[in-house]
């Protein structure tokens, strides 16, 4: 079976569970589940009912779509990511991406847990991604393309929406809250960083690093998505100072920086506007 027929297989199960057609995807990272469970009206679909979709195993990501209102918007979030590292091909950690898209989404929310690399930052911060470096050593686009999905070369110049970043700021400034911006460095994961490996990643541009979002980025804008994406800083990655981390400390700070985490994404929500 074709990826076309996959995605129109996984499409057709979802709207039959729900009369909601989304307009925003929702992509939420470790320890940042939680603000699937604000979504009203929703219909909430385990990743197992769901044809071709994987499943996810990572402790943090309860593994569903949650699909309603938020802020006035229809959504879809994934409660939950695959990963690279899980042992799925990156062509399978991005098929969700092209079902939002399927379902009618316009724009992509991507959220993470980072280590932040910029000693400008500290842990509990969240920065705006304004690009990223991809050293996972693969890309989902790698096999044959279906023009029906997107160009065979899509364009990434911009990959992260100027215009979502520029909305992020103005209602973080509302807010109150503190937000950075930086270039995020994709990894394969699952180990965590050297020293060496993280001084390299900041020698050549990297602010934050993770193990997700550089696939998911790729395929949206590969599909004509509109792209925001926010890290949450867990810990500090800084090679020459690096202290033992542990995947429990990631989740502990990412749970502690929720609040603001949700609030922001809800005031986005609200005043985003979509063409």
């Amino acid at each position: 079976m074709n990826i076309m027929d996959k995605i129109a297989e996984a499409k057709s199960k979802i709207a039959s569970l729900t009369t909601h057609r989304p307009e925003i995807g929702l992509i939420l990272g470790s320890g940042l589940g939680d603000l699937a469970e604000e979504i009203e009206d929703a219909v909430k679909i385990p990743y197992s009912e769901i044809p071709h979709f994987p499943k996810s195993t990572v402790a943090g990501h309860a593994g569903r779509l949650v699909i309603g209102k938020l802020s006035g918007k229809t959504v879809v979030a994934m409660q939950g990511r695959f990963h690279f590292y899980e042992g799925y091909s990156q062509r399978e950690v991005v098929f969700p991406v092209y079902v939002m898209k399927a379902l009618g989404v316009q724009v992509l929310i991507a959220t993470n847990a980072a280590g932040g690399m910029n000693r400008g930052f500290k842990a509990g911060d969240l920065m705006v991604l304004t690009d990223h470096l991809n050293f996972t050593g693969s890309n989902p686009l790698i096999g044959p393309n279906h023009e029906e999905l997107g160009p065979r070369f899509p364009d990434m110049s911009a990959a992260y929406d100027p215009e979502l970043r520029r909305l992020a700021f103005r209602v973080a400034e509302k807010q109150g809250v503190r937000l950075q911006q930086g270039v995020y460095a994709a990894i394969s994961g699952p180990a965590y960083m050297t020293p060496s490996e993280l001084i390299m990643l900041r020698n050549l541009g990297g602010d934050a690093v993770g193990m997700s979002t550089a696939p998911e980025v790729i395929a949206a804008r590969h599909a004509g998505l509109r792209v925001l994406g926010i890290s949450c800083i867990t810990d500090m990655a800084i090679g020459e100072e690096l202290e033992p981390l542990t995947h429990e400390q990631v989740v502990e700070v990412a749970n502690r920086t929720k609040p603001l985490f949700m609030n922001l994404v809800k005031g986005i929500l609200a005043e985003v506007e979509l063409k």
